[in-house]
Parts: C-alpha cells; structure tokens; sequence
C-alpha cells in the first residue's frame, strides 16, 4: 500500500474537503499541511500534532513508557532498554549481552525481545534459549538504534484504547485466531479450514516463525483449543472485537486514562492487558495508526481521526 493511499491520509483529506480547508499532500503520503485562513497545520506520520514533543517522545519509545508508568504508579509490562553495541560510547564498558542473558536466566517462561520504537509489531521475537536471543537481538539491531526485553506474559485478553483527551474515540479486543482439534486434523489443516482467504497471509506468517513443521503437522486432540499467534497484532491475524459497555471496557478506559496522564500524552493508541487476572498497560502508540481496523469499521476510523482534526482546529 501507498503511503498516499493509507486510511489516514484519505481521512483528513476528507475531513478538510467538508470544512474548506485546503489540504497540500507531500512527501508520498507520509507529511500533510493543511491551511485555513492564514493557519497552516502539519500531520506527519500517524501524528495530527495534539501531542507535545515530549509526550510524543517517551510514548515512541517502549521502555521510557514503563518507566514513566512505573514511577507514576501505573500497571504496565516492565521493557528494559538494550542499545545498539555500534552506539559502544553510550553502552556500559561490560557490554549489554550478559544483561540480556541476566533477563532470560529471570524468566523461565521466556522474554520478548522488540525494537524499542515502532508500532508496526515487526521484529518482535518470543525468546526461551541464547542462542534464540542472539538470533533476535542480530535482527533487531540490523535495522535498529535500540531494543527492548520484556517477561513473556502468557496475555489473556488484550484491549485497544484509542483516547483523544480523556474521551475513549474507539475502543476494541485483539480476539487471536483460534482452532479446535478433532482428534483427525492437524494444526495446519484446521487452520487452513478455519481461515478465510484475506486472513490466511498475516496468520501464517507468523505460524511459520514461531512453529516448525512438525508442531504444524501434528494432529490436535479432539476438544483441544490452539491459538493460531501468541502475538495480537491486527496485521497478525487477530480480529477487532468492538467493545460497547460493560466491565471489561470501563477498567480498560479508566487505566489508560491513568496512563494518558503520567506521560501527559492527548490523543494515542493504548494498549491494556490481562494477565493473571490483572489489567495493565502494556504500550502507548503517540502515532494512532487505524489501517487494520479501517477494513473492518473506515467510518468508526473516519470519526476517531475528525474528532481529534476537531481539537487541533478549535
């Protein structure tokens, strides 16, 4: 997909076409200047420019996120923060690989290991041995200036606030794609059963990182259910599950409120999950990226997006 053709470019053309104002599209999609009388106001990424330098900062960057969480009381999945060795003048003189396995020693079930900025959910690795984390951190610093590790957290649920100043624009689960074994099929053959055709492509991707050949070719026991991505990334698989009213929304919307606060952020992406029964955040996106979730709702997307185009014009 073009830059000039993503769901957020088409959205504030459209807002300003119903407003008078007039929209100048540059840089192939990716910065959009806007002017109205003698205004002019700048989007540049996924950001509409509600958020303060600073803000927008400590959101980009994962482990920054918990530790402002942290010191403000917040719930949140720790992330520690791991630099590039080619940045050798900021890395402690022992170097950052006996941390890392320090990391992995701590958590029997598993680290994951992330860029530290970034939003996309690529590169993102579930970790369990050193040389897997030596495989992964390679990766990751081929294409990046940092990277971050976090526990593996068995998630339960996961749910996106999309919050434009205290006011939930959107909020939704991640619902994993799943299958249920009949004691005949294997894990492969269930889900190629299961998927439809548009879904298959992000689901597979994944399924082929994280499982070899014969987990794939294994029969699942009948009554057994397996989920397809331990990821809940949209582009993954997962499916947006809107959430109307009830508990699961009103906890979900209160503590990323908290979170909007301690990093003083005003319109974001965050994500809140339950692990053990405890809700927590587990990231905030500055830049509110919504293509996945335009395919299944473009007018809830089209609305979260002038609603925020509302506040910068006010």
């Amino acid at each position: 997909m073009l830059n000039s053709q993503r769901i957020f470019v088409e959205a504030i053309k459209r807002y300003c076409a119903e407003r008078a104002i007039a929209v100048d599209v540059r840089s192939q999609g990716w910065l959009i200047v806007m002017q109205r009388g003698g205004r002019r106001h700048f989007a540049f990424g996924y950001d509409v420019g509600l958020n303060s330098a600073m803000a927008h900062r400590i959101a980009n960057d994962k482990s920054a996120t918990s530790e402002v969480l942290a010191l403000c009381g917040v719930d949140c999945i720790p992330h520690t923060l791991f630099l590039n060795p080619r940045l050798n003048e900021y890395v402690e003189a022992r170097g950052s690989w006996e941390a890392m396995l320090a990391l992995l020693a701590r958590h029997p079930g598993g680290i994951v290991v992330k860029p530290n900025e970034g939003t996309s959910g690529k590169s993102v690795f579930r970790v369990a041995s050193k040389p897997a984390l030596e495989l992964a951190a390679n990766r990751i610093f081929s294409a990046n200036q940092s990277l971050a590790i976090s526990p593996y957290a068995a998630i339960d649920d996961e749910v996106r606030v999309v919050l434009l100043d205290d006011d939930p624009a959107v909020v939704y689960r991640k619902e994993r794609p799943c299958v249920t074994g009949d004691g005949k099929h294997s894990l492969l053959e269930l889900a190629l059963a299961a998927l439809p055709p548009e879904r298959r492509s992000a689901v597979f991707s994944g399924m082929a990182v994280d499982l070899d050949r014969s987990e794939l070719d294994a029969i699942v026991p009948a009554g057994e259910r397996r989920v397809l991505n331990w990821r809940h990334n949209l582009d993954s698989g997962a499916a947006p599950i809107l959430l109307d009213k009830g508990e699961t929304r009103e906890t979900c919307v209160a503590l990323a409120i908290k979170a909007a606060h301690a990093v003083g952020i005003r319109f974001a992406s965050i994500d809140v999950v339950l692990v053990d029964g405890h809700w927590q955040i587990l990231e905030i996106n500055s830049g509110v990226m919504m293509e996945s979730l335009s395919k299944h709702h473009p007018e809830l997307v089209h609305a979260a997006y002038a609603a925020a185009l509302d506040k910068v014009f006010a």
